[in-house]
């Protein structure tokens, strides 16, 4: 059988695989950092060599920051697009790594065997699981497995601040019938997972000013208003005693999920005690009422991120501040409007501020809507399938509580509906030392990505 072939060839030629991937992880690709410009660029021109040596007709292309990587390639009826990132995060801080980050190494574990190095998860491992079944294809068959466009951005752990201009600038050359995401994880290990639903963002910043300066609070202790005070009062309110967020309209747009996906939500293998217990909890602490699952894919939140105010140095400085500060993320599902969230959040604020304190917002925090795959495409089944066929488990169609921004564009741009298939751990600390990337999630992923092109392309 032709897919036979193929997933032979991924398996005699894994330890080759796994070799170019080292190459690509010794690119200090860091793409937040002005420092390295130089090294994103040549991952991306790395990364066009690769595409090249399989037939695709690939260039980087320039943007005010760091290049896009565009490859076309194949024939076919069906044209599919596949989406990665070859930018990484900053490796700090590195007195916490085991090893050099951009010095990879093949690492045997109590769990099994690792890639060790900054990106070997996230996501330049991912990237290369599609990029070699598209190899192995090649090499079995002397042609790609279809029509595909491979976009590989350069800033996604920056922002991705010239993203939506290529794509608006470059949508016919984008636009293909489905986009391919491999930039998540697994709901548990082995249990293969399509990301059906990711959750939006917002993000707000405010400063609440008191007194002209700082205050001595022996001299104005009592009748001076305390912006930390006032802060924390009005935090406070955000939440009643269950968890819900108390901002009014808060959950306009937000929908219950169906039972037929609740119960496959139960059977996926997540295990919430676990879970939990990975990071010191005995409970959930969320909204009442709905499993943790739930509360992490399918409702939405209002999180203090930051705040800060007055002295914080060594000993005691007795002052009342001029000022408290406060960062605030909401993760935003189904159809909660991003803007219409933010003046709800700031009136609900300013509507408690006491007299003479003051609030300024930053102007300069953006948001994004939810992102809901339209699941009933044969595509999904068949993906579905494919994925299961490989681990020898049922896959599942999963939430996710982050957010991939991406998937949104690719809908609201280019007029796509987007897959995202990933294959990393939750162990795999992603944005962390030490970051990893199993061997086996690098091999499987690759076979996947095989089967499901035979499936769909």
């Amino acid at each position: 059988m032709i897919l036979d072939a193929v997933l032979a060839r991924i398996d005699e030629t894994l330890p080759q695989s796994i070799d170019r991937l080292m190459e690509l992880l010794r690119i200090p690709s860091i793409s937040t950092d002005p420092a390295y410009r130089a090294d994103c660029a040549r991952a991306a021109d790395w990364l066009v060599k690769d595409l090249e040596s399989l037939g695709f007709s690939a260039r980087a292309a320039a943007t005010p920051g760091h290049p896009m990587v565009v490859g076309h390639g194949g024939e076919g009826g069906r044209h599919i697009l596949f989406y990665g990132h070859y930018d990484v995060q900053p490796v700090d801080p590195l007195d916490l790594w085991d090893r050099p980050p951009f010095d990879p190494e093949v690492q045997q574990t109590p769990k099994g065997r690792v890639i060790r190095a900054r990106g070997a998860s996230d996501d330049k491992g991912q990237l290369m699981t599609f990029v070699e079944a598209c190899r192995a294809w090649k090499a079995v068959h002397g042609a790609l497995p279809g029509k595909l466009t491979i976009f590989l951005e350069g800033e996604e752990e920056s922002g991705s601040p010239s993203l939506i201009p290529f794509m608006r600038d470059n949508a016919a050359e984008l636009t293909a019938g489905l986009a391919l995401i491999c930039d998540t994880s697994m709901v548990s290990p082995g249990v293969p997972s399509i990301a059906g639903q990711l959750r939006g963002m917002l993000k707000e910043e405010f400063t609440l000013h008191g007194p002209r300066i700082d205050l001595h609070s022996g001299h104005y202790g009592g009748p001076a208003l305390n912006p930390l005070r006032e802060i924390a009062r009005i935090i406070a309110s955000f939440h009643d005693d269950r968890g819900r967020v108390a901002v009014e309209g808060f959950y306009d747009g937000v929908h219950e999920v169906p039972e037929a996906l609740k119960r496959q939500w139960e059977s996926c293998g997540f295990d919430e005690k676990d879970y939990l217990e990975s990071v010191g909890f005995t409970r959930p602490h969320g909204e009442a009422g709905y499993s943790t699952l739930e509360q992490q894919w399918a409702r939405p939140t209002l999180e203090i991120n930051g705040l800060w105010g007055g002295y914080q140095g060594a000993g005691s400085k007795t002052v009342i501040p001029a000022e408290a500060h406060c960062k605030i993320t909401c993760r935003l599902v189904g159809d909660m409007d991003p803007a219409d969230l933010r003046r709800k959040l700031r009136a609900h604020v300013e509507a408690r501020l006491p007299q003479d304190a003051r609030i300024t917002w930053d102007g300069h925090l953006d948001g994004a809507p939810a992102a809901v795959m339209d699941t009933s495409r044969p595509e999904f089944e068949a993906a579905r399938q494919a994925l299961s066929d490989e681990w020898q488990r049922e896959a599942v169609i999963v939430g996710m509580g982050g957010s991939i921004p991406i998937a949104r564009y690719f809908k609201d741009i280019l007029g796509m509906d987007a897959m995202l298939i990933g294959f990393a751990n939750d162990d795999d600390a992603i944005h962390s030392p030490n970051e990893k990337y199993d061997v086996a999630s690098f091999h499987k992923g690759i076979r996947s990505w095989a089967r499901i092109l035979a499936r769909i392309a």
